[in-house]
């Protein structure tokens, strides 16, 4: 797809519309403590899919997370006789909307590579991790607005990213899954999911490979009528639950506490990132402010012919951007 000259230089400029919460940081501070408050138990056991191999072997990781919910995450483990002896790299690895963790042999490239896979299902959408569910208001439209018409701290990412950190403390507290390095890879959602991460975890995380990020720019979104597909959630609300447009801007500030241009500035790591420019799903506009108001190392690989959809060229230079990390002893 082509963007003309103009159009490009404004996206390149392009720092965002969605509003950031005033209290944005403190807010975060207090929701990582709570997680950090939450007893650990897990259980980590060979998978009961995936038989063990000379090069590998898998593990279903399950773990309690807010609100005591069963969570599940995917481990795929290199052997010495792969990777020589431990600690390896860690790839966690976060998936698309909404959908579950890609497939073992997906995940095996990363294997390959010498590194520890971990992947999480976010609860409720498709995978083995349990929705414990309690939103206030609407869960008809999409997991963006679920926990809307509630308390910021009730919304649905808020409880997955506190999720995610009791999934670093899990992590941290095992012997078996000692590392050496995290890399953060996600796309779509996991992309957003990714970038959320990074910013609330930033000493646990060495790189991140961010491609077409979902979730990101929700206000923009809107006003471009691109709250379709993955976005549908934002223009049922509005229709069935704010017809008038009267908390229109109230509901935008709600949503900036999960928004990914929210967390955007508090990303440490280095970040290589991928925007196809054709994408229709989560609008290039968008994508840039997001990667505009990056203040870590960065850099910004763009796909003119590609959409929201496989994009082989960014995979390899992920690859390359991991491995060189993992050769900088």
């Amino acid at each position: 797809m082509k963007h003309s000259p103009d159009a490009m230089t404004e996206m390149k400029r392009y720092r965002g519309t969605n509003p950031i919460p005033d209290d944005f940081e403190d807010f975060w501070k207090e929701r990582m403590s709570e997680a950090d408050r939450e007893p650990l138990k897990a259980k980590l056991v060979p998978s009961d899919v995936i038989p063990p191999c000379p090069t590998s072997r898998a593990f279903d990781l399950w773990f309690r997370g807010m609100g005591a919910a069963k969570l599940y995450a995917k481990v795929f483990m290199p052997t010495e006789k792969l990777a020589g002896p431990g600690p390896w790299p860690m790839v966690m690895r976060f998936h698309g909307y909404p959908g579950r963790t890609r497939s073992w042999l997906e995940n095996a490239s990363w294997v390959g590579m010498g590194c520890i896979l971990v992947s999480m299902d976010n609860p409720g959408q498709g995978g083995r991790s349990e929705d414990v569910g309690g939103f206030t208001g609407t869960t008809v439209a999409g997991h963006p607005i679920l926990g809307l018409d509630g308390d910021p701290e009730n919304l649905y990412y808020v409880r997955l990213y506190q999720d995610i950190r009791i999934l670093f403390r899990t992590i941290a507290a095992s012997e078996a899954l000692n590392h050496s390095k995290t890399y953060i890879y996600g796309d779509s959602q996991g992309g957003g999911v990714g970038i959320a991460t990074c910013a609330l975890n930033p000493k646990a995380i060495d790189k991140a490979g961010i491609l077409y990020p979902f979730l990101s720019d929700f206000q923009e979104v809107f006003e471009l009528d691109a709250d379709i597909v993955a976005y549908d959630s934002l223009r049922y609300y509005s229709r069935w639950f704010d017809a008038t447009g009267a908390h229109e801007q109230e509901n935008f500030y709600k949503l900036g506490y999960i928004d990914t241009l929210s967390f955007a500035h508090l990303v440490a790591c280095p970040v290589l990132f991928g925007t196809g420019l054709a994408d229709t799903v989560c609008p290039p506009i968008t994508q840039f402010g997001v990667y505009n108001n990056l203040t870590c190392p960065k850099k910004h690989l763009l796909y003119p012919d590609y959409g929201h959809e496989e994009i082989q060229a960014f995979d390899d230079e992920l690859l390359s951007f991991f491995q060189e990390a993992n050769n900088d002893e």
